[in-house]
């Protein structure tokens, strides 16, 4: 699997700047890329409390709606953040969007401080397959807790897919978590990173990056805007469960209902 990291800096609050970069970055997409991947609520930027429910669509609103016609148009999926109203409610969400459509919804289950009381947390995790690859969603902080990531990889994951918000100092934080997250697994994690200032001073810290099963970064990002493309050589899974294989040796299996669909999809929902 080919996949291309597209790590941009954000205007929040301004949907028609972000979308409008969004489907710029897709079209100019390389011709082979299968995958491309978004920061965190790429598609409106941050939110606070007067506005986060003008900036959230439904997935049939016309955000989503203009990337898969984009998707479509260049034969590619792509990760994309965004507030997601549903019921009276909003979440932070990100979407894997196929040229066939959404193919898989996931809303943040662990929120940061900042974000409690703006939007509610979700309660699933979810994984798709996508050109051969079983593909599973994390947003930003998600990335710091273990289980996230094992729950996925309980659900068949092969790549970890992390749209991400993190500011300064944070950074290193989140680049030792990924590296965690794919050796302790035994897949492949890779998150994509905003730049640049946001609102109340913040400075968002990049470091887009990609973790192959053995821990080892195939490539990573500075704190500019910037694309990287990475080849994802899934034979690696394999080589690096050859002799020990962590998830088939733990002792401490999750909790929760796991639920198959017809479409492919497998959830392992929240206690």
């Amino acid at each position: 699997m080919k996949v291309e990291l597209v790590q941009l800096a954000g205007r929040d609050g301004d949907s028609a700047y972000n979308l409008e970069r969004t489907l710029q970055a897709i079209a100019s997409c390389a011709a082979d890329s299968d995958l491309l991947v978004f920061p965190e609520t790429q598609l409106c930027g941050f939110p606070h409390a007067g506005n986060v429910r003008q900036l959230a669509e439904p997935l049939d609103g016309p955000s989503v709606q203009a990337v898969r016609a984009a998707a479509r148009e260049r034969d590619v999926a792509v990760v994309v953040g965004m507030l997601e109203a549903d019921g009276g409610e909003v979440y932070n969400s990100s979407l894997l969007i196929s040229p066939e459509g959404v193919a898989l919804r996931y809303r943040k289950t662990h929120l940061w401080p900042d974000e409690r009381g703006l939007v509610r947390p979700g309660d699933r995790f979810a994984t798709v397959e996508w050109r051969g690859v079983r593909i599973g969603l994390l947003i930003c902080y998600d990335i710091e807790f273990p289980e996230n990531a094992r729950a996925l990889a309980e659900l068949g994951a092969e790549l970890i897919v992390v749209c991400n918000g993190n500011m300064d100092p944070y950074g290193p934080v989140h680049r030792n978590a990924l590296l965690a997250r794919a050796q302790e697994n035994q897949l492949f994690a890779l998150m994509v990173n905003r730049v640049g200032p946001g609102d109340d001073g913040l400075v968002f810290a990049g470091g887009s990056a990609v973790v192959d099963p053995f821990g080892q970064v195939l490539c990573e990002a500075g704190r500019s805007e910037c694309r990287l493309l990475a080849s994802l050589d899934l034979q690696q899974r394999q080589a690096a469960r050859q002799v020990y294989d962590y998830l088939a040796d733990r002792r401490l299996p999750l909790a929760g209902e796991r639920v198959v669909h017809a479409d492919g999809r497998r959830e392992l929902l929240l206690p």
